[in-house]
């Protein structure tokens, strides 16, 4: 996770408005009376807390670092209604800072299980139209020259349900297959240029080395472009879950394209019609047609705090936080409403904006109490504008269950409560 941390030679920030100063004031006092009487209040200030008094633990789990057992509700999360074998968990979005989703936290998606993988026993195979059909093994992968880069990943399936009616989860819920991290491997280009290219290429089938043999086309123009093998993931090995030795990364592209356990590479001169892009991933349109190979995911923002099944505290300050992406570049601005819509004000971009990445996105807030509905809206580098889920309807209709992009609207009732709703 991005967290911000104090820089000792920054310069020392402004006094604090009288109006902040009150809010803070009364925070703190409110918080001294509630742990009044009971045994929380012998750890505030102005006493000593009773973890100051003892030396601490030694390394709690000095193999690998575990998250505070006070985070133990920071989880991923199986659908509401799981089918009889679950094949997705969800990011736990509401709970996160910055743009970097922790890899134990990553959502998952898989066809046939996941399986486990030798890496000394797996192997790239690169074969079709190219002048020298190659055999990789990961050590031959490692030596190649290495690019680390951030880009986030969604499933094509990411908020499905609201195609048809608001759904009554929590942000992790309804948008939590999405999430973002940076990724270590080696340009695909380069590994093409090594086997050669025919001229004829213009598609590549990847498939993976799972039971399913998931497999999906690829323009050549994309392989050349961004594509990359991945291996590492936050600075680590990639989890089983999320590819384990090797997966493809196409930066931007629906989340089935980026094929984990990646095994074979075939180049070829035309889409291969694979199950999983005729009988499924294409868009049913209005007409009872099917659009297919809608590789780029839309502009797209969710609020995620205040977001749906939370509840304020109390009326004053509060920030209004989000992530925002696109497949099609670098996200140029986020506006937010606090009245469904009618009035938008600029939200501020945490930096560096990269391309197609996760990009937060913050709005400063005073609640009076007063019923609110919260949105977001953004705009990437190409001029795509996150659509109304009014307009949304109007192309697509209500058939697909791929690619909802529309804006999401949080309810703010009187008494705090934050609930989804359609606008």
């Amino acid at each position: 996770m991005d967290i911000a941390r104090p820089d000792a030679d920054a310069p020392a920030a402004a006094p604090a408005s009288p109006r902040r100063r009150r809010f803070i004031a009364r925070g703190a006092v409110a918080s001294l009376a509630a742990a009044g009487g009971s045994a929380m209040a012998d750890n505030l200030p102005p006493n000593v807390p009773q973890w100051m008094r003892e030396p601490g633990a030694g390394f709690l789990n000095p193999a690998y670092g575990l998250p505070s057992p006070f985070e133990k509700n920071v989880l991923r999360k199986l659908p509401d209604q799981p089918s009889p074998f679950p094949t997705a968990t969800r990011t736990p979005l509401q709970s996160l800072f910055g743009t970097n989703t922790p890899n134990g936290l990553f959502f998952e998606r898989h066809h046939a299980g996941v399986p486990a993988i030798d890496p000394a026993q797996h192997r790239l195979m690169l074969h079709g139209l190219v002048e020298r059909p190659l055999l990789l093994s990961m050590k031959d992968l490692l030596r190649f020259p290495a690019v680390s880069r951030s880009h986030f990943i969604e499933c094509s399936g990411n908020s499905m349900a609201e195609f048809k009616a608001p759904g009554k989860g929590s942000v992790q819920d309804i948008h939590g297959l999405i999430s973002g991290a940076e990724w270590t491997g080696v340009r695909l280009a380069d590994v093409l240029r090594e086997a050669g290219l025919q001229p004829s290429a213009s598609w590549i089938l990847a498939e993976g080395a799972d039971a399913a043999a998931m497999t999906r086309s690829i323009p050549l123009a994309k392989a050349l472009d961004d594509a990359l093998l991945v291996y590492g993931q936050n600075g680590e090995m990639l989890r089983p879950e999320q590819g384990y030795p090797l997966r493809l990364l196409l930066p931007g592209f629906e989340g089935n394209m980026n094929i984990k356990w990646l095994r074979r590479l075939k180049v070829g001169d035309a889409p291969f019609q694979t199950r999983e892009e005729t009988a499924k991933y294409t868009d049913l349109m209005p007409d009872g047609t099917a659009r297919q190979f809608t590789f780029a995911m839309g502009v797209k923002s969710v609020i995620t705090s205040p977001s749906a099944r939370q509840v304020l505290d109390g009326h004053g300050f509060r920030e209004i936080t989000g992530l925002a992406w696109s497949g099609h570049g670098r996200i140029s601005r986020v506006e937010v409403s606090l009245d469904g819509g009618r009035q938008w004000q600029a939200a501020t971009l945490d930096g560096p904006v990269q391309s197609r990445a996760l990009t937060r996105f913050r709005l400063p807030w005073v609640w009076s109490g007063q019923e609110a509905i919260l949105q977001s809206r953004a705009v990437d580098e190409a001029g795509n504008v996150q659509p109304t889920r009014a307009a949304l309807i109007g192309t697509d209709g209500q058939n697909s269950i791929y690619h909802y992009n529309a804006i999401q609207s949080w309810k703010v009732a009187s008494n705090g409560e934050v609930s989804n709703v359609h606008v």
